[in-house]
């Protein structure tokens, strides 16, 4: 009963609002699938298989349900050197290593360095994918006629409008569905996705990648591999955590790297590139209705069906309809919250959702802005707990013991103030460290214990340590050479 009770849940929850997603988003990915390609420098048809075999293997196997993985951008940029040096069958091989890093990922609970990234690092990426998607646009908004602005701005009036009278289909559908009839029947001369590249008229075969089964090989691909298989992780990580967020349900992230891991695994056997998550068009998904695997599966095959059947009628599809939807999508996707919170929230908060978006953007590498905003989060939380530590002291009545009260997180960012807090000159016989509000986290602050402890004893001073916890005795116990026999006058480097 649970297994069926699941099944419908993840399947067949709402299947009329989720097949007609999952159309809405096959026509997106066309043109996106096309786009990939040509980044990549390879035969539209590789971006087109495998945008239909991840979509289709992770909607069995992955973990975030009515989330939707293709061919993408941040995957086929890194491949560019690949395909120009050694061709494309060390691509299907690279992807296929990939996956299986991927997966070992998955078994490795990598999905858990997530916790990591802080909120103000996922805001970033989002605004940062907002634009971007907006800027892969412009190519298709210069250097055109007049009619593809006013079809661009009918698109977007019906996306917009249209959900007032019925919510019963998609309003992207329509807008692709009116602007084509308008298109076609009014001969309008605009770009149709016939003009991004030639559309496959085969169905995707199994084959082996013909390149040599030998240690060079994998010395070729192994680079490239890893570094996709972080790449998508990193991005489908993060557009499983923007999903989360959008419908208000969990995600399983551990399934989903090793759901991911085994579609880009398959999809290198059928001729395609690696991919991953799809942050615009997972929000396109769920706003169109799509909440479960059955939306991410339509995606997947109805796309096939559309290039292998529908070729000659989907390459007439007029690009201003889908540039309305991304559009749309762009403007969606964008946090305008973010905005007005940059006075309100912390500065260096601010800063680091600023950063993340002006290196993503600038780059048009999300891994890279990820990476910074998850760096500067990390100072600037090193920096906040720094300022949490605190130290005093007391002298006895007698003026022969002085007590040094620490309190807060002693780690590598307070040692120096652990330190700068005794006075080595002051004659004294006796000196006791209280360490009963203080915690020690690292080597670092271990090493600073064993300084001021050697110091003041070279100085004929008695030193004392007292309160301790469990977890700081342990470490001191295991690395601190302080109370080792002899030890004062040897180095202390830890």
């Amino acid at each position: 009963m649970s297994l069926f009770s699941a099944f419908r849940r993840e399947w067949m929850a709402s299947p009329r609002a989720d097949i007609l997603a999952g159309i809405v988003v096959a026509l997106a990915l066309i043109p996106e699938a096309i786009g990939f390609s040509i980044i990549a420098g390879v035969d539209p048809r590789v971006g087109l298989y495998a945008s239909f075999s991840i979509a289709v293997i992770i909607s069995l196997v992955g973990g975030r349900p009515g989330m939707i993985s293709a061919a993408t951008a941040a995957v086929a940029v890194l491949v560019v050197p690949l395909v120009k040096d050694h061709g494309v069958d060390y691509l299907f091989a690279a992807t296929i290593l990939m996956g299986i890093f991927q997966v070992i990922a998955g078994f490795l609970r990598l999905d858990l360095l997530m916790q990591y990234v802080s909120r103000s690092v996922v805001t970033g990426f989002v605004n940062a994918l907002a634009i971007l998607i907006f800027i892969a646009q412009l190519p298709q908004l210069i250097n055109v006629t007049w009619v593809t602005y006013v079809m661009i701005a009918g698109g977007l009036a019906i996306i917009y409008l249209f959900p007032r009278l019925t919510k019963a289909v998609p309003s992207p559908l329509i807008a692709i569905i009116v602007l084509t009839i308008i298109s076609i029947f009014g001969g309008l001369h605009v770009n149709t996705v016939g003009d991004m590249g030639k559309l496959p008229s085969s169905w995707p075969t199994f084959f082996l990648p013909n390149v040599p089964f030998s240690f060079e090989t994998l010395q070729i691909i192994f680079p490239f591999s890893i570094t996709m298989a972080v790449v998508g992780l990193l991005e489908s990580m993060m557009t499983a955590q923007i999903v989360d967020d959008l419908t208000d349900t969990p995600s399983d992230k551990q399934r989903e790297c090793k759901g991911q891991g085994i579609a880009n695994f398959v999809t290198g056997f059928f001729g395609g590139m690696g991919g991953c998550a799809m942050i615009g068009q997972s929000v396109i998904n769920v706003k169109s209705g799509g909440s479960t695997r059955l939306s991410t599966f339509v995606a997947g095959t109805f796309l096939l069906f559309l290039i292998v059947v529908l070729g000659p009628l989907v390459a007439r599809i007029p690009m201003p309809a889908l540039v309305a939807v991304m559009i749309m999508v762009s403007i969606g996707t964008f946090s305008w919250g973010s905005i007005r919170n940059l006075r309100s929230h912390p500065w260096q908060s601010s800063v680091v959702m600023v950063a993340t978006v002006v290196v993503v953007v600038w780059t048009h590498d999300l891994a890279r802005g990820v990476l910074v905003g998850v760096l500067l989060s990390g100072v600037f939380f090193a920096g906040k707990v720094r300022r949490l530590f605190a130290v005093t002291s007391q002298l006895s009545p007698d003026g022969l013991t002085r007590t040094y009260y620490y309190s807060g997180q002693i780690f590598f960012a307070s040692t120096e103030r652990f330190a700068e807090a005794i006075d080595f000159k002051e004659v004294l016989d006796r000196v006791v460290l209280d360490v009963s509000a203080a915690h020690f986290w690292d080597i670092s602050a271990v090493g600073a214990l064993d300084k001021v402890v050697i110091k003041l004893r070279r100085e004929g001073t008695s030193v004392e340590v007292i309160g301790l916890n469990e977890a700081s005795a342990t470490m001191i116990g295991q690395f601190a050479m302080h109370d080792k026999p002899g030890i004062d006058a040897k180095s202390t480097d830890h």
